[in-house]
């Protein structure tokens, strides 16, 4: 059994007990993902599951063969920096940068929520056809990644120069 990361089959680790964190970090050479608190709650270890995002620090590996995992350094490509990755630097959206990976791939999983009509907390009509992308919406849909330096306004700026370029 194999899981796909980053478009590369890897064998599952042997250890069923290995987190996908772990596994990407410690076996893969993936550090880009980070861990922050271990428990689900910061979101520093946000990754892509099959387009979804999941905090890679609560799963385990090998729930995941034959599945399509991203990481931020899947996100890039021959092109170049994938558009939230250059709107985060020229935006300053991150300071210290230990969420930024987070950050833009639970961002990432945002835009394909938001294409899919797929309703926020806040959203006011849930069966609308369109969803108002204002501030506090993106704001309530980033609200499970933490950022501890406070560049929560570039990381705001960051994701609506992207949408802004897609909607």
């Amino acid at each position: 059994m194999s899981i796909l990361v980053n478009g590369t089959e890897a064998p599952l680790p042997s250890d069923p007990r290995t987190s996908l964190l772990d596994f990407m970090r410690e076996q893969l050479g993936l550090t880009g993902t980070k861990r922050g608190c271990g428990q689900g709650a910061c979101g520093a270890c946000t990754i892509l599951v099959d387009g979804e995002r999941i905090l890679s620090c609560l799963a385990l590996a090998i729930q995941y063969a034959g599945r399509a995992v991203t990481t931020i350094e899947g996100l890039s490509n021959d092109d170049g920096l994938h558009p939230l990755q250059r709107a985060f630097v020229e935006c300053d959206g991150l300071q210290c940068g230990y969420c930024t990976p987070g950050q833009i791939c639970s961002a990432v999983a945002m835009m394909s929520e938001l294409k899919r009509f797929a309703p926020s907390n806040i959203t006011p009509v849930l069966s609308a056809s369109r969803i108002e992308i204002t501030r506090d919406e993106i704001r309530e849909r980033m609200s499970g990644n933490l950022c501890r330096c406070g560049a929560h306004n570039g990381i705001i700026d960051a994701i609506e120069s992207v949408l802004g370029e897609v909607g």
